[in-house]
């Protein structure tokens, strides 16, 4: 990929942002991040790493920092760094700055936008933090991304902004911290900025009562959706079945598993560290013990064990784009983590096609529950 007449080569796969497309929000930070000797550079939801490797090839930056949430991302942007040479970078798993040490000072932070409107708020609040005065943040993103609401929230915060560039829909805009406050104190008045501070839920499923702790940009961090509760009602748990909530989420299905399963063995997993966070302590204060969370590519951590059963409800979503092979991975994975005799349930939207590939995959597929906007699909190994 060209960034300001210097080729650059990107690593991306399935589950990463703007795989298979070009991320005109990455290269107009590439191209406007302008980077100063001895600076400290910060880029938060960095995706596949293509900004900070632009950032820190000029050589000038004293450290830079790459975070994201998304472990198929921080995978990705660790094998862009390594594939060019001179870009030096801390690549760090973990939503915004919380894992970066608190002493740290930056000149520049660097926001590729989230989706989701909290989940922004927090990248800026961690930006408003960890900038000196005078320091520079700047963020970029689609209009159909929220880009012109984020600039309002930009400006709230740090008093000013500036429309550096435009293209093809997208923008990048800059803001100078002038001031330890910010400009507005209500920007960022909200208790969920603070990384320990979780959303709690009240849920039951299936008799079973419990409470779900999530983070803000966790699938469905703010209620339990109607996909989880429907595939809760219709999946069936043996005693001490050892269980997978594959992309767990804040993971109601996998307690519920643990609960019917009279404390069987259950692992969950997600490419969302937050996902993970938020599971772990769910699972805790439900009173789950027999249990592991773990942040992971679709199965990949444990891709060399095996289940008695596998409950999922695949994300096929990327940004705001369907992504099928994401959820064909699922599927794939699904198959490989069972044991023989094992099963799968599967919750989707009614209209997505994917009993054609578990039935490729599994010889055999069945429609426990067809509804109005969502069927749970059961198969065997």
């Amino acid at each position: 990929m060209e960034v300001g007449g210097k080729k650059f080569v990107v690593a991306t796969k399935p589950g990463v942002p703007a795989h298979g497309a070009t991320d005109t929000a990455s290269i107009l930070l590439g191209q406007h991040v302008r980077v100063a000797k001895d600076d400290t550079v910060v880029y938060l939801n960095s995706g596949n790493g293509l900004a900070p490797a632009v950032g820190a090839t000029s050589g000038l930056a004293k450290r830079v920092f790459s975070t994201d949430r998304n472990i198929v991302s921080v995978h990705a942007a660790q094998i862009t760094i390594a594939a060019n040479p001179g870009a030096s970078v801390e690549v760090i798993a973990g939503h915004g700055t919380s894992g970066i040490d608190k002493s740290v000072v930056a000149d520049i932070v660097a926001i590729r936008i989230p989706h989701e409107k909290m989940a922004l708020v927090q990248l800026l609040f961690d930006a408003f933090r960890i900038l000196r005065i005078g320091g520079t943040c700047y963020i970029s993103g689609a209009n159909n991304e929220g880009i012109k609401s984020a600039t309002k929230l930009l400006e709230r915060a740090f008093g000013n902004s500036t429309l550096l560039a435009y293209d093809s829909g997208h923008r990048i805009v800059s803001a100078v911290k002038e001031s330890e406050a910010p400009a507005d104190d209500e920007v960022f008045d909200s208790p969920f900025l603070d990384s320990e501070t979780f959303h709690e839920i009240d849920v039951i499923l299936r008799g079973e009562s419990f409470r779900i702790y999530s983070r803000p940009g966790v699938f469905s961090w703010d209620h339990l959706d109607e996909a989880t509760e429907i595939l809760a009602e219709h999946m069936r748990v043996l005693p001490g079945a050892s269980v997978l909530d594959l992309g767990c989420g804040s993971g109601p299905l996998g307690i519920l598993a643990s609960r019917l399963s009279a404390g069987g063995p259950l692992v969950m997993v997600d490419a969302d560290v937050e996902a993970i966070r938020s599971a772990k302590k769910s699972a805790e204060g439900a009173g789950v013990t027999n249990f592991r969370a773990l942040p992971s590519d679709v199965a990949e951590a444990v891709i060399d064990e095996r289940f008695d059963l596998v409950v999922t409800n695949p994300p096929f979503h990327v940004g705001k784009q369907t992504e099928l092979s994401v959820p064909m991975q699922f599927i794939e994975d699904a198959w490989e983590v069972l044991a023989p005799g094992g099963q799968l349930f599967l919750v989707a939207n009614r209209t997505l096609p994917y009993e054609t590939p578990i039935r490729r995959r599994f010889g055999n597929v069945l429609m426990v529950h067809d509804g109005r906007r969502f069927k749970v699909l059961t198969a065997n190994k």
